[in-house]
């Protein structure tokens, strides 16, 4: 079993910043990608930015050129660094690991406010 572990959600006013983290461990066997989605009430979960093994990056074009998603090997652990933060980045963002199976953090709720 996996266990992922979100911190750095919460309320900015926009054109702010916020971080967040997502911490796996547990039983790991391999790193094929960690990311990071986003959901939003009446919406269905979308990619916000993905890394794969080799530290290819992916971003949603809604958020490129703004966030940057990162990993540190060594702690199996991701950072999203949200910048120029918009009122439609707002929602519940949650972590999702596949090390070689798929797993799901509980969520962080980011709110920004106009």
């Amino acid at each position: 079993q996996v266990q992922l572990v979100e911190s750095g959600g919460g309320l900015v006013q926009a054109g702010g910043s916020l971080r967040l983290s997502c911490a796996a461990s547990g039983s790991i066997f391999s790193f094929n990608a960690m990311g990071w989605y986003r959901q939003t009430p009446g919406k269905q979960r979308e990619l916000v930015a993905v890394i794969v093994v080799g530290g290819h990056t992916n971003y949603a074009d809604s958020v490129k050129g703004r966030f940057t998603i990162s990993r540190v090997g060594a702690e199996n652990t991701v950072y999203l660094q949200m910048n120029s933060l918009k009122p439609e980045d707002t929602g519940v963002y949650y972590c999702n690991a596949i090390v070689p199976n798929s797993y799901w953090g509980q969520g962080t709720q980011v709110t920004v406010s106009s």
